[in-house]
């Protein structure tokens, strides 16, 4: 799905201008984009981010015992469900590519593990207020940044939810590779100050091989 952030990372110097596309054409364009990455293999980790087995280990284990139900936003082919799923969270993957989600079940079922996963674009209204009907335990959103689901992420947690973002900055703009486009980079502390409905437990931002911004916020009670 990353994108919207993650994926413009990729494609933003082939997609035609706006002024050639209509949006929804624009959309099509980077779910085909999207879907022909995923089909050469070029995002075809199963290795965690090490930002989520630590906050895992920090903030999630000792606040959520027992597995729970997870979303995981633009999921790709799912390298944190699995990782969760494993752990007996019960996980729905989020993303804009079909052949990432395929690849995604082939995964889960080689492993016996059960992910539900929805096709959807979250830069449209529909797909955020889709997110809203559900509510749920953890949130994850790595390397995707649409700034317009910000309020959704807060709604979709269940009270003593844990919301765990980790996304580019702009200081992503001194090293190579990564988002080069204002939209899809978060300005300084940004990402700390987005979410003023969850209590802050761990935020960071670092320039250490590239730019990004690490978020772990609770909703209340």
């Amino acid at each position: 799905m990353p994108v919207l952030q993650r994926r413009v990372t990729i494609h933003s110097s082939k997609i035609p201008h706006s002024g050639h596309l209509t949006i929804v054409e624009q959309r099509r364009h980077e779910r085909d984009l999207w879907n022909q990455e995923y089909s050469r293999g070029t995002h075809a980790s199963r290795e965690p981010d090490p930002f989520l087995l630590s906050a895992f280990r920090d903030f999630v284990e000792p606040l959520h015992p027992q597995p729970g139900r997870a979303l995981d936003l633009a999921g790709g082919t799912g390298r944190h469900a699995l990782w969760l799923a494993e752990k007996g969270w019960r996980v729905t993957v989020v993303d804009v590519s079909e052949v990432a989600l395929a690849q995604l079940q082939r995964n889960s079922e080689s492993r016996g593990l059960e992910i539900q996963s929805v096709a959807a674009d979250l830069s449209t209204a529909a797909a955020r207020k889709q997110l809203v009907t559900q509510r749920y335990d953890l949130v994850l959103v790595f390397f995707y940044l649409e700034r317009k689901l910000f309020p959704a992420l807060v709604r979709a947690l269940k009270p003593g939810g844990l919301l765990i973002y980790k996304t580019y900055t702009v200081e992503q703009l001194r090293f190579t590779g990564g988002p080069r486009h204002p939209l899809h980079l978060l300005k300084p502390n940004e990402l700390l100050r987005a979410f003023r409905g969850l209590r802050v437990l761990h935020y960071r931002e670092t320039v250490r091989d590239k730019g990004v911004a690490e978020f772990v916020g609770l909703k209340r009670r």
